[in-house]
């Protein structure tokens, strides 16, 4: 039981920064201002559910794209990493750019032209919580894991959906309780969140290429 538990913990300790589901309370409060409380509550269940089956198709998917597209666990390492660092960069150093994001664009667009869109899957599910990112962490995770790992193999087994499912929750509960987390810490305060998540990311995109980078080196 222990095992599970520290398997689960450093799951969450790796995708939560990525995820950071702070930055879609944001991004859910400006695209659903219009919605009353029983909408807004539908589109934070739809949202974490559609985040736990994104997790879930990358975790268990992931593997057959890489054989599919000829990816070497090495090069998903250093795409991978890129990618974290890039996204840890953007919250690090934010730009008026940044905040809108194109499928943030379009669906704001959309939303103009019909109240009744949905933005549940996108942007709020991909990519703002569920995006490249984490979805190349889970499929890089799942592929190290099959290479073995020191956790027994009931835990490999159990601890990824439970994983995905603790994040998918913790997405539901920051999206149902989106206007008592911005009153409470407020803009200035999930800003400041999202760039000690920013240099977090940094951190592990550079190791991530490490990583890929030194098993390019065993091979040869």
């Amino acid at each position: 039981m222990l095992e599970l538990i520290k398997a689960i913990g450093l799951g969450l300790v790796v995708l939560l920064p990525l995820a950071n589901p702070l930055t879609t309370v944001v991004l859910f409060l400006g695209l659903g201002s219009g919605m009353n409380q029983p909408e807004r509550n539908q589109v934070a269940r739809t949202t974490s559910i559609c985040v736990f089956i994104i997790l879930m198709v990358a975790w268990y998917a992931g593997q057959l794209v890489m054989n599919t597209f000829g990816i070497s666990i090495p090069g998903l390492r250093i795409a991978g990493g890129l990618i974290v660092v890039f996204i840890g960069f953007r919250m690090l150093f934010p730009s008026s750019a940044d905040q809108n994001p194109p499928e943030v664009q379009s669906k704001s667009e959309e939303l103009a032209r019909r109240p009744d869109t949905s933005i549940a899957f996108v942007p709020l599910a991909m990519p703002s919580t569920a995006g490249p990112g984490t979805i190349a962490m889970v499929i890089s995770s799942a592929a190290t894991l099959k290479q073995g790992i020191d956790f027994p193999a009931w835990v490999v087994m159990i601890a990824p959906p439970l994983i995905f499912l603790v994040v998918s929750f913790i997405t539901w509960l920051c999206l149902r309780s989106a206007g008592a987390i911005i009153r409470m810490i407020g803009k200035s305060g999930i800003d400041a969140i999202s760039r000690l998540m920013g240099f977090l990311l940094v951190c592990m995109g550079v190791q991530f290429m490490i990583n890929g980078i030194r098993e390019i080196i065993s091979l040869y």
